[in-house]
């Protein structure tokens, strides 16, 4: 990738498929890498930020943490997201809770933390991991597809609002991803992850559905200068599958 090497990137959710494939690309083109997680035992990065972005103080102090820690602040992915199947009416409070604050308010707190630090160093980049299915919303995913709208549509915004400033933020969009959080959904419902997942990858035009890298690399691309007209774009990552 064009100029990576020796720059500073916050990635959360950094422990899950992608977070942890975004991670090892990031540091394998030579940058230093926060990581922010519940949990980021074992994983190898130059920092390490645990906590829980439902806390609005955690997400607020990330960017800065990063400064502190590693001296400057100049790319952003915001990864972590949570996944809650069903209609409204089998949505509870605890789920609307937990998505708005996870696939919301974190990026919006982590963003609005981050632009200032990294305009006063010259600008940076900002890869928010938002969802085809907040493109086209699908069935039963009711609050997953409007919390990944909302982050798509945030993206637009601050791509606009912020390119004058040397920050492009855009937005990769994937559809199935063979992470963990995938497979622990197909167990809970009572499926064999394994067979579950080859039959998904029966229903993409390129015969699987996608790995943690692929999702990855398109994110490096993104942060990259490689990518220097690209600015508040949300680019589906998806075989060739629409939402269903």
């Amino acid at each position: 990738m064009d100029r990576l090497e020796g720059k500073v990137a916050l990635v959360t959710g950094a422990a899950g498929g992608i977070g942890a494939a975004v991670v090892k690309g990031l540091r394998g083109q030579g940058m230093r890498v926060a990581v922010a997680d519940r949990d980021v035992t074992g994983i190898a990065a130059e920092l390490h930020l645990p906590g829980d972005l439902r806390e609005a103080a955690y997400a607020d102090r990330l960017p800065g943490a990063v400064v502190a820690g590693l001296g400057r602040l100049d790319i952003v992915v915001n990864n972590a997201g949570v996944i809650t199947r069903g209609k409204v009416t089998e949505t509870t409070d605890a789920d609307w809770v937990l998505s708005l604050g996870v696939n919301v308010e974190a990026p919006f707190r982590i963003c609005r933390a981050a632009i200032p630090l990294m305009v006063e160093t010259g600008g940076g980049a900002i890869v928010n991991v938002a969802s085809c299915w907040g493109l086209r919303p699908g069935p039963n995913h009711a609050v997953y597809c409007m919390t990944k709208a909302a982050l798509a549509s945030l993206t637009q915004c601050m791509g606009m609002d912020h390119a004058h400033q040397g920050i492009r933020i855009n937005a990769v969009c994937p559809n199935e991803v063979n992470t963990p959080m995938l497979r622990t959904g197909f167990s809970r419902r009572g499926f064999d992850p394994d067979s579950a997942v080859a039959e998904l990858g029966r229903t993409v035009p390129l015969g699987r559905i996608a790995e943690p890298e692929d999702i990855a690399d398109v994110v490096l691309f993104l942060a990259s200068d490689a990518a220097r007209y690209l600015c508040g774009s949300l680019v589906e990552v998806n075989g060739g599958k629409a939402v269903a």
